[in-house]
């Protein structure tokens, strides 16, 4: 990437500002100062004029939200500003910043859209969609995640007045490990920039600091427009409300089932009618059919046999059946779009979509943004935001999807007796089978496709290790392992809670390799793998307690702590600051070591609980295989 890029941050307090600037190649930084102890006012205002001149960039984690306002703020009241002293400046700056926060917790626009900035900006927050309701994470918690060295907190209020340089020393070294963190952040994220870059390039629209979905709703919006020749603002103006909507009137003619189990499903689905904008809660119901029940709501339909380890043999074959782009092809396949669009203009992009993305090795970049079009469509027929706003979308494409994959189960179930079920899950169905019945299996499958114009893509496991629909392990026949849900423990998404590694990764040894729990213990020597992220909100704060020559001590906690079940150390606890409710991170005897700052040690002086961790694993092998008691009876 040719582009000057400095990697920054800011801190606001009520009387004091700090700007931290470090070149992404270079590690050239700056540090600018504005208080009553320092006024580094004109050298900032110098640096920022210089950005501009040059062209540079700046990347930040939700910049766009926060320091690009204040970056804005100061630029557009700049006569005024220079005229004042560094302590009245700074608390201009935090009067720009307690407004770019309030706009952001009221989900308002902010004073300056990115398209309007002087300063360009990549905010790798944005880009990578934490900004998302399900995927929420503060920079703190991606620090965590990364395994970063330093996980401190903001050391001083932002209320607190700051009249000495030892206080001044304190917020640089926290913006400064605010900024190295971020610049990882970046560095982790350059795929995901170029590929923005590349389509910036190409569409000319602006999506450096873009999620997937919006992505997705741009270059929809981009060809749509083409295709029906009408502006892009135009089109981006177009939603479909509704009041209600009749579930019955969105059931595909070719849904049909054989049992009663399922007819009666397909008769509770038609007498539901669902108000779009109260849909928490809105519709459930269970099929219990040859031993698996299954859910059945607004989303996907879900369910799994008994936890178990289920394994080929030379008699018996697990076969994974999955529908090809499930939500997609409903669409494509059936000519449904959202009511304020041209159908035959929607569908035949979103086929074109579909068929390009064929054509194209996944090693091509543009692949995957053909992925993420097929896929966040579906999601952005429920975002009021969109243009492709319209729920009857969404909830035909739900519904139908549970129906026709019931119907493919259904299908398999009653042609093949001998079959067991083994997991149902949104676009695809797990079932052990005899393997002189592979043949048969596959003309079913073959003729559920020829009914639904949809397609199946199969595999073999040799092992699936099973606690529930969200949470297995599987083994194909080239022993590729897909590892879901608690089970995950390689190359996890950021956002997501890395706690005690250790314990997915002593399961599948212990299934998988044959390793002893006890031993994958002994053997690994990373503490950060018996770490776990604790961190609280809103009204909550965490203390450490312990004794001390005899006495009850407290300390005062940082929001997000990492830390180890240790022999001893301290308990770790939340407490409301509004009525001084208690709960324990870990309840019980267990004590903690806080390891926010990873200061390497000789193993024993770690002193980590090994039976902690050990109970767990055991809890988790003895769920899987039906063991109730407390001790792994196959030790």
């Amino acid at each position: 990437m040719t582009m000057n890029h400095w990697i920054m941050d800011y801190e606001t307090l009520s009387n004091c500002f700090v700007a931290v600037f470090k070149h992404y190649k270079t590690d050239e930084t700056h540090i600018f100062s504005v208080c009553k102890i320092q006024n580094d006012y004109e050298k900032f205002t110098k640096f920022l004029k210089q950005n501009i001149e040059n062209n540079e960039w700046h990347i930040s984690y939700n910049g766009l939200a926060f320091d690009a306002q204040i970056t804005h703020n100061v630029i557009k009241d700049h006569k005024n500003l220079k005229l004042m002293d560094g302590e009245s400046i700074a608390e201009e700056i935090y009067g720009y910043a307690q407004k770019a926060i309030k706009r952001s917790n009221n989900r308002e626009f902010q004073e300056f859209p990115e398209w309007e900035m002087t300063i360009k900006q990549i905010d790798v927050f944005k880009l990578n969609h934490w900004d998302n309701v399900a995927k929420m994470s503060s920079l703190k918690w991606i620090q965590y995640s990364m395994d970063w060295e330093n996980i401190i907190d903001m050391p001083i209020e932002h209320t607190t007045s700051i009249e000495n340089q030892d206080q001044l020393d304190l917020i640089i070294k926290y913006c400064i490990n605010d900024v190295e963190s971020t610049k990882e952040i970046f560095e982790r994220s350059k795929p995901l920039i170029t590929l923005r870059k590349n389509l910036t390039d190409e569409y000319n629209i602006n999506l450096y600091s873009a999620s997937e979905p919006r992505i997705s709703k741009e270059l929809f919006a981009y060809y749509l427009s083409k295709e029906l020749s009408i502006p892009k603002w135009e089109l981006k103006k177009l939603r479909t409300f509704r009041n209600v909507i009749k579930i019955k009137d969105l059931i595909l003619d070719y849904i049909k089932f054989e049992t009663p189990e399922f007819n009666n499903l397909l008769e509770k689905f038609r007498t539901v009618e669902i108000n779009p904008n109260q849909t928490k809660g809105g519709f459930k119901y269970n099929v219990n059919y040859k031993g698996i029940k299954t859910h059945f709501g607004l989303g996907g339909a879900h369910g799994a046999m008994q936890p178990g380890v289920y394994e080929s043999d030379n008699e018996n074959v697990i076969m994974s059946s999955d529908v090809a782009s499930f939500y997609p092809n409903l669409a494509i396949m059936n000519k449904i779009a959202p009511a304020h669009l041209d159908k035959k203009a929607f569908c035949d992009l979103y086929e074109w979509f579909f068929t390009e993305r064929k054509k194209i090795p996944k090693s091509n970049p543009m692949n995957y943004v053909y992925k993420i079009i097929l896929n966040s469509t579906y999601g952005l027929s429920n975002d009021k935001n969109s243009f492709l706003y319209d729920p009857q979308f969404t909830m035909f494409i739900t519904v139908n999807g549970q129906l026709t994959l019931m119907m493919l189960y259904e299908m398999i179930m009653e042609a093949i007796p001998e079959a067991t079920p083994l997991l149902q899950n949104t676009d695809g169905v797990e079932t052990i089978i005899p393997r002189s019945k592979i043949d048969l299996y596959m003309e079913v499958c073959k003729k559920w496709e020829e009914i639904t114009n949809l397609v199946l893509e199969h595999d073999q496991y040799k092992k699936l290790i099973l606690a529930d629909v969200n949470n297995y392990i599987a083994i194909d026949n080239n022993n590729k392992a897909k590892c879901k849900g608690r089970f995950e423990f390689e190359n996890l998404a950021l956002h997501k809670n890395k706690s005690k590694l250790i314990i997915p990764k002593a399961i599948y040894a212990y299934f998988v390799d044959g390793i002893l729990p006890e031993d994958t213990l002994k053997n690994n020597k990373n503490i950060l793998d018996f770490c776990i992220g604790g961190k609280s909100k809103g009204n909550w704060r965490q203390v450490a307690r312990y004794i001390k020559d005899g006495k009850g001590c407290e300390d005062h906690l940082q929001k997000i702590n990492r830390y180890f079940i240790s022999n001893n150390g301290v308990k770790i606890i939340k407490v409301n600051k509004n009525d001084n409710r208690e709960i324990q991170l870990e309840s019980g005897r267990w004590m903690q070591t806080i390891y926010n700052d990873t200061k390497v040690k000789e193993w024993e002086d770690y002193d980590i609980n090994e039976k902690y961790y050990l109970d767990a694993i055991e809890r988790e092998i003895n769920n899987i295989i039906g063991i109730k008691s407390n001790q792994l009876l196959l030790f």
